[in-house]
């Protein structure tokens, strides 16, 4: 069964896109057949694998308004076995579009219906917010994954996620779980890192990955080269880390 997975939080700069971008990658180079959702209007998904969209009906917002079908919407990146449906700028406008629509948080749900079983896994990269595209990728999502960064404000708004999560689950999407929080951009030299980490860990437990995502200049760099980290630099701290998140992510299945 395809596992159709978002990747959350509302706060931003928490490496949420680059967790979605490297992991997809690393699944796809596995040889596991991926499709990226790119659900941020921002499209940070999308140049970070050096797509850009020229047609706004062959995107996420063309997928959402119904100008475009999911097949007519995806396009292939530069890694072989990972597709993508890029963003635009104009997706922002499908907040208000959906906003008074029956049944608006189904949309993506419909859409994606009968295009799952090419992929084994389906990433919805969301924006950092808990608006109705949000809505929308947890109620088609069965997972949830969610980036969290080694600083003090790790936690902030962490709580505000879950109890929207549990709503989802109780009133749209039983069927949602949550497949654990990754810790991003830290740093184990410092005492900061570690403590922060170690109270992640103590509040959240088991559903916390080992991995934990370093701060790394490759994988800051990578975006801007529209390429991976496991296309820019395979060898790198950060590369390794998501390898070892994709293969946790596999054994939770």
């Amino acid at each position: 069964m395809t596992r159709v997975i978002a990747v959350t939080n509302q706060k931003g700069g928490v490496g949420k896109t680059t967790t979605a971008v490297n992991l997809a990658a690393c699944l796809a180079e596995a040889g596991f057949d991926v499709l990226l959702l790119d659900m941020d209007p921002q499209a940070n998904a999308s140049a970070g694998l050096g797509v850009r969209a020229e047609d706004p009906r062959l995107t996420s917002y063309g997928v959402l308004g119904g100008a475009a079908g999911i097949a007519e919407a995806t396009t292939a990146t530069a890694v072989e076995h990972l597709s993508l449906v890029p963003a635009c700028a104009d997706l922002a406008g499908a907040v208000v579009e959906l906003a008074n629509a029956d049944g608006n948080e189904y949309v993506l749900e419909y859409a994606l219906a009968g295009h799952l079983a090419s992929y084994d896994f389906v990433f919805i990269d969301c924006p950092p917010s808990l608006g109705v595209l949000t809505i929308n990728a947890l109620v088609a999502a069965r997972e949830v994954l969610v980036p969290v960064q080694a600083e003090y404000y790790a936690l902030e708004g962490l709580a505000a996620l879950l109890e929207t999560i549990s709503l989802v689950q109780e009133h749209l999407n039983p069927e949602l779980a949550m497949l654990g929080v990754v810790v991003t951009m830290y740093d184990g030299r410092t005492r900061l890192g570690r403590e922060v980490a170690g109270e992640v860990r103590a509040h959240l437990g088991e559903h916390v990955f080992e991995s934990v995502i370093p701060r790394n200049v490759r994988l800051s760099e990578a975006p801007s080269h529209g390429l991976p980290i496991s296309r820019y630099d395979a060898t790198c701290a950060g590369s390794d880390a998501y390898f070892d998140l994709a293969k946790e992510v596999v054994s939770r299945d």
